[in-house]
């Protein structure tokens, strides 16, 4: 289990009843936590201090944002070196995933501790931290998402965090077309980064269905991989599976390269009663 020992202004507070209670900077807000079964070990004060909270709808998904109080809806936050954007929007992702943070200090470790330039693929880059992270330690990024907006979103953070002259590709399309062209141009990476959704959209409405397409990804990643590859890492929100579903396919795509794995979870814990929340999967391998 891996916890981000790191923010000053990200925090988990509280959960229970279904909820989590969330700190971003100056903000508290209220989201959905399924895995959160247990009572609230705060008073209803506490939770009623948040600014927004957000309401799932009952049947297909999605939900709204309820308001409490009136503030700006969209904020900075930083961790280290990284600037960006938080806004509370449609969706009840804020353009962050805390959790998430413990790979962005690992992508750096592995780029820092080696020698000479790397190119480095980012796939379903969301709003752009872990490019950012490798952007930062002196790689040369590729950043994919099928979302105008996200990437939009992630070019305002590369220039929040000072990294203007970063050599970052922005790129909108769908990863499984993109990596197939890169295959075909004879493009190498020397590292990747995947943080796949469970369900997804291409821009051309592809659909990406995480148990049914990730070994496909795996075994088309093995394609675009340089002859020395430094890293791969994946997150995913396929909470229902062990992270041992992930292991068997990139130990496959991995192992003529040697080097060694781990797999595991991402861990956030309250501030409140010290529970622990699982929010994804991940697996790693280095060199």
């Amino acid at each position: 289990m891996l916890i981000s020992k790191d923010w000053k202004e990200y925090q988990l507070l509280d959960s229970g009843k279904g909820q989590k209670l969330e700190q971003f900077g100056p903000h508290r807000l209220v989201r959905p936590e399924p895995r959160a079964v247990w009572k609230k070990a705060w008073g209803e004060e506490e939770w009623q201090s948040a600014v927004a909270s957000f309401i799932a709808a009952e049947k297909g998904g999605g939900g709204r944002w309820e308001f409490h109080k009136k503030f700006d809806h969209q904020w900075k936050l930083n961790y280290k070196a990284l600037n960006f954007w938080v806004e509370v929007e449609a969706s009840k992702q804020i353009g962050v995933f805390p959790e998430n943070a413990v790979h962005w200090d690992w992508i750096g470790e592995q780029i820092t501790k080696s020698k000479g330039p790397l190119k480095i693929l980012n796939l379903f880059g969301y709003t752009g931290l872990a490019s950012l992270a490798a952007a930062n330690a002196g790689a040369e990024v590729t950043h994919v998402d099928s979302s105008k907006r996200a990437v939009r979103i992630g070019k305002e953070n590369q220039e929040l965090s000072g990294l203007g002259s970063a050599k970052i590709r922005w790129i909108v399309d769908d990863v499984l077309k993109f990596i197939q062209r890169e295959a075909r141009r004879g493009n190498t990476y020397d590292g990747v980064i995947m943080d796949p959704p469970k369900y997804g959209l291409g821009p051309n409405k592809e659909r990406w269905e995480f148990f049914k397409q990730y070994a496909v990804l795996c075994a088309q990643i093995h394609e675009i991989l340089s002859d020395t590859p430094k890293f791969v890492v994946i997150t995913a929100y396929a909470l229902e599976s062990p992270p041992e579903v992930l292991a068997e396919d990139m130990e496959r795509m991995m192992r003529r390269m040697g080097g060694s794995f781990d797999y595991g979870e991402l861990i956030t814990e309250e501030k409140s009663a010290g529970r622990r929340l699982s929010n994804s999967i991940y697996a790693r391998w280095q060199k």
